[in-house]
């Protein structure tokens, strides 16, 4: 995060770009079906954050002309109000009296190069910058905006309450000042700004910090919904305090329960306070919405995600969970994820894979995943060596961001550049705008003083490899096999825990072992390396949810389970089951609602209980072996396990799949129930065993529609098709071992049975039966390079042979040592190796 970073494709281009003499037959951006259209057509925008504010006007032309030249379409950057705002409160942002101030010059640079704009314009940005981009008067002005925590400790963050009168008429007014301008520069009026970024990474500060913003007038609202919501008696019963006494109301909260509440209680305290926080950051964003559209915003709004930690994304459903009442289900408004997994791994890709799937589980049927600050550079953020991500890892990433459907990534940084002294000093050791130093962004792909380091080279593959196929990838979805993962917010909902309440961060810890990727990520992983693609689908139902309907004919539904699942997910559950549905569980079986009371509502609808849990602690760890249909297999250790029994009447059969090594008690369970519903229960952390899970998808009848017989883990496989039958196949290869097989997709052998050879950490983007002006290109073992004008197809020839059929009647013309050969299946295209990364013409006369 930045707290811590086919021949018409010309025309296409112009259409959706426009040019600096502002040729454009249509200026609008819009969300249709989960694309985004830019001049009517769909796109893939491909963008770099570039900090204006951080290089001298005389740099602005040559950092974006190095933007364009890696391919980029669009530049987006923040656009700070510390900056911009003046010491005597006024707005500058056409550079009257700074030049780190004229906005308007760096937009009209970016129309001159057709450089669609991503607007950031906070009122917080981070970046790095003092205060988090917030004048520093706001905080002196109006102290009443600043939050107590836990016990009314001040929070150890530079956050604010959003919804503080003082600190939102002043957040206003700036927004006023700058969607002002930036309106007057929108593509609908000719310009290049395309999109407009609400607020950054809202929520961020207290999830990090973990205390909750518990001012006065915050607890003075709780109190007046508790009271419209469950009356005072009831209002007591859950809470422990009574709302009309106001002092002793905010003393139970600010304690977090710990007072005088029972666990009941506590418990209760800590959901509903951090559900209020969602509300809370929906209310502000939505009121930021509403004065950039009385101020003449037309363009699209975006919301940023945060929660990547430590290189992992577990966590960064909480951002999705904090926010989505902000987007999900409002027109004109779509999500965007902000990660930092510095390299794509076997262990991190899964996680990658999965964030965009929970992203787009409350997506509407129209809004499209995009990424707003995706990392790009050296990963040397310290600028002391303490880490260097791998230049591949950069087009690893975005390979299977698109292929998920993200049609916008914005490559941040990518432009360092230096922090300019403040306009009063500040007395703070450097008096800047930021707390780096005087250089910022010296591990991004072009440096603060302009040159470019090894990062740039693979930007500028990765978005060549993007180009080539965008004509196709931005009108296609992903195809997916017949499971679902189950996303609960709820399980997310953990930003708080009174350090006081132990039976809190018991729950909250026993939901971070097993929430939302598997335990201790292996269902995630066992999915993705099993090369499996997957949706996933929102079972909170909320209404915005575009996969929130459970549909017991339709897929397998997946879960990672902690005892903790609340009852109206429960309900849920057990009814798709007892409709027939298909379930998949690992993990604990649930029986505790929200509050911590028993709930069963699930395991009673399977006709399982718990016997006994048993942890590994102390260096003992239990062990199990799976059994019937499930066997042979070796015996494995297991973080925990818990003994299962059957209580069921409406069981048809229930069959133990894995048994505890200790005293042979059932650890895994393959459910029947008389409605035709089934579920495998795996009640331990069983490993990521390829050959079990295959196994134990294939009894759910779940298959893999790409099957790459002699693959090694870590090639990563899924496929995206259009409504006319066209398709493209992305094999991404995150292991350290090069790849060597064949690949069946839908039953059918790619290229004929051909070999397909792919280097260690390297990805493709093969064609299937894709239609060209004259032929069909059936498939290619390279993959297209961008398109030129008339009959030609290009592409992208790789360090070895490899071949192409296009059926068609016509001559085919080939170059640089290519041949032809005229099969009964249509005229095989095959060249020598030698030529990796150069264009091959393939034309048809």
């Amino acid at each position: 995060m930045s707290t811590s970073q086919g021949s018409d494709r010309a025309t296409h281009g112009a259409r959706a770009q426009g040019s600096a003499s502002g040729e454009q037959a249509d200026r609008t951006v819009e969300f249709e079906r989960r694309r985004l259209l830019v001049g009517g057509v769909p796109r893939i925008v491909m963008a770099g954050e570039v900090h204006y504010f951080r290089l001298r006007r005389e740099d602005w032309a040559d950092r974006l002309d190095k933007l364009v030249a890696a391919g980029c379409t669009a530049v987006a950057s923040y656009m700070p109000w510390l900056v911009h705002e003046t010491p005597d409160g006024e707005v500058d942002l056409t550079g009257a009296t700074s030049e780190y101030r004229d906005l308007v010059h760096f937009l009209e640079l970016a129309a001159e190069r057709a450089l669609l704009v991503i607007a950031r314009p906070g009122p917080f940005v981070m970046a790095e910058l003092k205060h988090e981009g917030v004048p520093f008067r706001i905080y002196r002005d109006h102290p009443e905006a600043v939050p107590r925590g836990w016990d009314g400790e001040p929070v150890p963050t530079r956050t604010l309450d959003y919804l503080a009168p003082g600190y939102l008429s002043q957040a206003e007014r700036w927004f006023a000042a700058v969607t002002s301008v930036l309106a007057e520069h929108q593509i609908t009026r000719g310009g290049p700004v395309a999109a407009l970024q609400l607020d950054n990474e809202v929520g961020m500060l207290t999830w990090v910090s973990g205390a909750p913003e518990l001012t006065d007038r915050t607890l003075a609202v709780l109190a007046s919904q508790s009271l419209e919501r469950w009356g005072r008696e009831e209002s007591v019963r859950r809470y422990g305090a009574d709302p009309t006494d106001l002092a002793a109301w905010a003393d139970q909260w600010r304690s977090g329960g710990t007072r005088s509440g029972t666990v009941t209680q506590q418990l209760t305290l800590h959901h509903d306070l951090a559900d209020h926080h969602r509300d809370r950051y929906a209310a502000y964003l939505l009121r930021l919405r509403d004065v950039a559209l009385e101020h003449g915003i037309e363009v699209p709004m975006l919301v940023n995600l945060h929660g990547t930690d430590a290189a992992r994304g577990r966590t960064f459903p909480i951002g999705i969970s904090q926010l989505s009442r902000a987007y999900a289900g409002i027109p004109r408004m779509t999500s965007g994820s902000d990660h930092y997994l510095y390299d794509a791994t076997v262990e991190n890709t899964p996680d990658l894979y999965v964030m965009n799937a929970f992203m787009a589980a409350v997506h509407d049927g129209d809004q499209p995943l995009t990424s707003l600050e995706f990392e790009a550079g050296t990963g040397d953020y310290g600028e002391d060596l303490s880490r260097q991500a791998a230049p591949e890892a950069t087009g690893l990433k975005t390979r299977l961001c698109v292929a998920q459907g993200n049609r916008l990534i914005n490559y941040y940084l990518f432009s360092g550049g230096h922090n300019p002294p403040l306009d009063e000093p500040a007395g703070d050791g450097n008096d800047r705008i930021a707390f780096t130093g005087e250089r910022h962004g010296f591990a991004a792909p072009v440096d603060p003083e302009g040159r470019l380091s090894e990062a740039y080279a693979g930007i500028r593959d990765a978005v060549r490899a993007v180009r080539g196929s965008e004509h196709l990838l931005a009108d296609m979805d992903e195809a997916h096999d017949d499971i679902v993962l189950g996303y609960v917010p709820d399980h997310y909902l953990t930003e708080f825990a009174h350090p006081a309440s132990g039976a809190r961060r018991e729950q909250r810890r026993d939901i971070e072992r097993s929430r939302g990727m598997g335990p201790r990520d292996i269902l995630a992983r066992a999915l993705v390396l099993g090369r499996h693609s997957f949706a996933a689908c929102d079972l909170s139902a909320a209404p915005t949810s575009y996969r929130s309907e459970l549909d017991p004919v339709g897929p397998v539904l997946a879960l990672a389970t902690p005892a903790t699942l609340g009852h109206a997910v429960q309900e849920r559950l057990a009814a798709y089951l007892r409709a027939g549905g298909r379930l998949l569980l690992h993990g604990r079986l649930p029986v505790l609602d929200d509050d911590g009371t028993p709930c069963t509502v699930l395991a009673d609808a399977l006709g399982l209980a718990v016997e006994e849990t048993v942890e590994g602690t102390g260096g003992y760890f239990p062990s199990v072996r799976a059994t019937g249909w499930a066997g042979p297999q070796p015996e494995v250790r297991v973080g925990f396990l818990e003994r299962l029994r059957t209580t069921g009447t409406d069981v048809v059969k229930a069959e133990p799949l894995a048994l505890d090594v200790a005293d042979g008690s059932p650890a895994a369970m393959d459910v029947t129930l008389e409605g035709g519903g089934r579920a495998v229960v795996v009640a331990c952390d069983y490993p990521c065993h390829l050959e079990f899970w295959r196994m134990l998808l294939g009894r759910l009848a779940v298959r893999a529609q790409t099957v790459a017989d002699g693959a090694t883990p870590g090639l990563v496989t899924t496929v995206t098709a259009d409504t006319t039958g066209q398709k493209l196949v992305h094999l991404i290869n995150v292991s350290v071992q090069p790849q060597r097989f064949t690949l069946t997709v839908a039953g059918e052998l790619y290229a004929g049975g051909t070999v397909l050879e792919l280097p260690a950490r390297t990805g493709l983007m093969l064609p299937l039966d894709v239609r060209l002006d004259g032929a069909v290109l059936r498939w290619a073992t390279a993959e297209l390079d961008e398109p030129r004008d008339g009959p030609t197809l290009s592409l992208r020839r790789g360090a070895g042979p490899g071949s192409a059929l296009l059926e068609t009647d016509r001559t085919v013309v080939v170059e640089d040592g290519a041949r032809t050969e005229r099969t009964e299946g249509g005229v095989l295209v095959t060249w020598p190796g030698g030529a990796d990364g150069e264009r091959l013409d393939v034309r048809l006369a």
